[in-house]
């Protein structure tokens, strides 16, 4: 028995306001998704001083006062959003077409805040953010000196742009991969050589607790610059004299016009001529705390197999005629 023509078309009217009750809650629950995204609720970041700094939404201009916060943004692909940066940020080679605003330490704050960045990242060491937040101006500090900083470095430019943990954890899984490449290309007899890194002229060298000083002992080598005296000590030369290493590495700009140290031709790498001077760009890559330490391990590796391998003997050595 059919239900009766008023009856069917309530029925039908009923299924009708149920459909658009349903349809009502599904676009509620999809504009509170989109509410909650990063770009509507802007990003929140804590950063090396432990301050919480928020912004309305992602920033689109950037001004990066430190090479390696640089390279950091573009590793993460929005190099689109720098509209200036430092003195010495000069990779990728697009950025060398940024206007300059000084160094990370001396800054053009009027060029800075010409620019009408939506916030400036630079290192802890700087003194230029207190001056640039009086004028309004949003200041994340960030400063990598370990590998452990590098990964949460990433993790938190990552969020400031408003990109996914994923797109981190990307770069730093190259990074890692790379590294444990250039360990395993270590040859045998080269593991355990005694090293020495300066990073720059006094000498610093790069402590067992720095980033490179990491590099090294995940290559395989000894660091004669242990934990206890910091990342980056100042260093006495007889220190390095007394330590003797095997060999020794620095960057061109550490050795400027090649000056020698006090008693370091006395040194086993001086006399043995097992050094290995980077020159600019390749100082650049070992020096900087960020997506490059993958290519920093390879350079460091292949100075290792270089000084201290083995080398095959030619077919025709005397060593090896019948």
């Amino acid at each position: 028995m059919k239900p009766p023509p008023v009856r069917r078309i309530l029925m039908v009217l009923a299924i009708v306001l149920l459909l658009l009750v349903l349809m009502v809650s599904l676009a509620r629950a999809q504009g509170a998704v989109a509410s909650a995204s990063p770009a509507a609720t802007g990003v929140r970041v804590t950063d090396d001083r432990g301050r919480i700094v928020v912004l309305a939404q992602a920033p689109q201009r950037i001004v990066s006062l430190l090479p390696s916060l640089t390279e950091t943004i573009c590793a993460l692909d929005q190099c689109h959003r720098l509209v200036g940066v430092d003195r010495y940020s000069n990779y990728p080679a697009s950025v060398q077409k940024l206007p300059k605003v000084g160094g990370g330490l001396d800054p053009n704050i009027e060029a800075i805040v010409a620019l009408r960045p939506d916030v400036v990242v630079m290192s802890v060491s700087s003194r230029a953010g207190e001056r640039l937040e009086a004028l309004g101006v949003k200041v994340v500090t960030l400063e990598p000196k370990t590998h452990a900083d590098v990964q949460r470095v990433l993790g938190t430019m990552a969020r400031l742009l408003g990109q996914p943990d994923d797109a981190a954890r990307k770069v730093w899984r190259v990074i890692d991969a790379a590294v444990s490449a250039a360990a395993q290309s270590l040859a045998p007899e080269a593991r355990n050589t005694r090293v020495y890194f300066e990073v720059s002229r006094g000498p610093y060298g790069a402590g067992e607790s720095s980033f490179i000083g990491e590099t090294l002992t995940r290559l395989g080598v000894k660091n004669i610059v242990p934990a206890s005296l910091g990342p980056f000590p100042r260093l006495n030369p007889e220190f390095v004299v007394r330590a003797n290493p095997d060999l020794i590495m620095m960057g061109n700009r550490s050795m400027q016009n090649m000056v020698p140290y006090p008693g370091w031709d006395t040194i086993k790498a001086v006399r043995e001529q097992r050094l290995c001077v980077y020159g600019p760009d390749d100082s650049d890559t070992v020096v900087r705390p960020g997506p490059r330490m993958a290519e920093a391990a390879r350079l460091m590796a292949q100075c290792i197999n270089d000084k201290m391998a083995r080398k095959p003997q030619a077919a025709n050595s005397p060593a090896t005629r019948p």
